[in-house]
């Protein structure tokens, strides 16, 4: 079971997939047992007139791996997907899919490698079983193995009793499965998800995570596009989050969380310029209203709970001294979204 591509339109699906052929992995070179990292980036880069949207990226994902990939609108993710995709080209640096570079034999790679986009990539006058009938022929499948392979994702995504209904009478849950679905139907090795479960019910939801957590043990390589934090976290391994074309952080999340570190949430009220000015750097002002603050004062990494106690103590010497109160106060994970917001800041995006 696996993977289709991030398709700025529904007509696109049908040229990828007569260009994408009967490739298999054999036959495209691909030793997959023999690297580890199914996918290799390097030194991407890509500009539109002067606008650089992709800036030295470099980053891989192995086999059975699940890579987040984070950033704010903008950021150069969709860019960077839609060229190793094939639906961009890029002005520099490499992709290599099994060691083997993508650009040695494209039309071939692209049936290694699978996208479920954001955009519902299905036909809503046609029943579920006619949209994966229809996308499947296109991928070269026919008669008994064509209907193996539709039945065998249906009874995947959950939705082989709804396969006979038109997929305008689906629900959004129903649709996002489908969508899912196409994308499994040709089985890659290389699979990239574009915010699979914007919108959705929590029980389509969940039958989702599963299916891309089943896709990994089964030795795909993955790259999950999200602004749900929480699926990152629970998903994967290593995340990568980019901004303004650039990588700004990538590793092991655990290492890049450092899980160790807690902070210390405040509110206060009396708050004002000559306070702000004592508490100097022992404290992050995340947000003012008047004479009320939100502040965050942070532990150093490595040093201990007792920093942070000593740290609290002299912000509670400075409230006294200037006639300030401490409203509430809470401890503070460090979390996947404090870092991301750490890296790329709080100013909204479009």
């Amino acid at each position: 079971m696996l993977c289709s591509l991030h398709l700025p339109s529904q007509n696109w699906i049908g040229r990828h997939r007569r260009r994408a052929g009967q490739a298999t992995a054999d036959q495209l070179n691909i030793n997959y047992r023999a690297t580890m990292s199914l996918l290799e980036v390097e030194h991407l880069r890509k500009k539109y007139g002067d606008f650089v949207a992709v800036d030295d990226l470099s980053f891989e994902v192995d086999r059975g791996e699940i890579l987040g990939l984070l950033g704010p609108n903008g950021a150069g993710k969709t860019t960077a997907m839609m060229i190793l995709a094939g639906l961009r080209t890029a002005d520099g640096g490499e992709v290599r899919i099994g060691g083997q570079p993508y650009t040695s034999n494209p039309a071939e790679r692209k049936r290694a490698m699978g996208v479920v986009p954001q955009e519902l990539a299905i036909y809503p006058d046609l029943t579920g079983w006619e949209n994966l009938s229809f996308f499947g022929s296109l991928y070269g499948f026919t008669g008994a193995r064509l209907k193996q392979r539709v039945e065998a994702v249906l009874d995947v995504v959950g939705l082989t009793e709804f396969a006979g209904q038109l997929v305008r009478t689906y629900s959004g849950g129903m649709k996002r499965r489908l969508n899912f679905s196409v994308g499994i139907l040709h089985e890659p090795q290389l699979v990239i998800l574009d915010e699979p479960t914007v919108g959705v019910d929590p029980q389509s939801r969940s039958h989702l995570l599963d299916c891309v957590r089943e896709l990994a043990a089964r030795g795909v390589a993955l790259i999950y596009c999200s602004h749900y934090m929480e699926e990152i976290e629970s998903l994967c391994r290593r995340v990568a989050i980019m901004d303004h074309g650039k990588l700004l952080a990538y590793g092991v999340l655990d290492e890049l969380l450092d899980r160790s570190r807690q902070d210390l949430d405040m509110r206060l009220v009396g708050w004002s310029e000559a306070l702000k000015g004592k508490l100097g750097g022992l404290v992050d002002v995340e947000s003012t209203d008047g004479a009320t603050a939100h502040v965050t004062v942070h532990r150093v990494a490595g040093e201990g709970r007792s920093n942070l106690t000593e740290r609290l103590g002299q912000v509670m010497a400075i409230l006294q001294e200037t006639g300030g109160e401490m409203q509430t106060i809470q401890t503070k994970e460090y979390n996947l979204e404090r870092l991301f917001l750490e890296k790329t800041g709080r100013r909204l995006r479009d």
